[in-house]
């Protein structure tokens, strides 16, 4: 076991003032919790870009206009986004012209698959909102096909993009693991260099993929130290 999945497992054992034990072929460890043996998975993820230390604390808006607007655009790329790639977007709030907005965003999307530019982000005003739109592929099949952010004006759109990025990188390693045992319950461990500044935004990326229902917890240890669950 290398030591940064020895140094999480201990960090979220220390949480739950648990014992643990190193795993065998069905998981790296096992954490003895409440008369429970529990198997454990580690996973790391792959740091993009080249900001160092803590960054400042992106903020997320979840209104009732920006979870429709996100709402939809995901309704639409269900059928306009080919298996295997994940549209990334980000915008800024507040969005006043929200139909409008959508139908752009729409059209937007549309013309960036026509061109296939995975990687390269298109950035764009749209009705007064900046946007910032990337294509991830060669992601799991079971990866979504968009993943979507409304945010204040000063959070920075590329550090939500490529944690997004690490995220979907991290479901495509998990998902050519070694098959769990039928029936075992599983907890999973992240570990992320970032800094705890970034919990909600990894809250909400986590919400979306479709891992979440393979394991019964999930537990994030920061480079900072702070350990958080992120379901369970």
């Amino acid at each position: 076991m290398k030591g940064q999945e020895r140094t999480a497992i201990e960090a979220v054992a220390g949480r739950l003032s648990a014992k643990w034990e190193e795993g065998s072929d069905a998981a790296d460890a096992h954490i003895l919790v409440a008369g429970k043996r529990v198997a454990v998975d580690v996973m790391a993820l792959k740091r993009r870009g080249t900001r160092q230390g803590n960054v400042a604390k992106p903020r997320l808006r979840f209104d009732k206009v920006a979870t429709r607007l996100i709402d939809r655009l995901q309704a639409t790329s269900r059928k306009t986004v080919p298996d295997g790639t994940t549209v990334l977007l980000t915008i800024t709030a507040p969005i006043r012209l929200a139909s409008k907005t959508t139908v752009s965003l729409e059209d937007r999307i549309k013309a960036v698959l026509g061109r296939g530019s995975p990687g390269r982000d298109e950035k764009a005003t749209v009705h007064g909102n900046r946007v910032r739109i990337r294509l991830f592929e060669g992601g799991a099949d079971r990866a979504p096909k968009l993943i979507g952010f409304v945010h204040n004006s000063d959070s920075d759109p590329l550090l939500l993009l490529n944690m997004t990025c690490e995220w979907l990188e991290l479901v495509g390693v998990e998902a050519g693991r070694r098959a769990p045992r039928l029936g075992a319950e599983r907890w999973l461990i992240v570990t992320s260099a970032r800094g705890s500044s970034c919990l909600e935004a990894d809250r909400h990326i986590h919400s979306q993929l479709r891992m979440t229902t393979d394991f019964r917890k999930t537990f994030m240890v920061f480079g900072d130290g702070r350990v958080e669950m992120l379901a369970g």
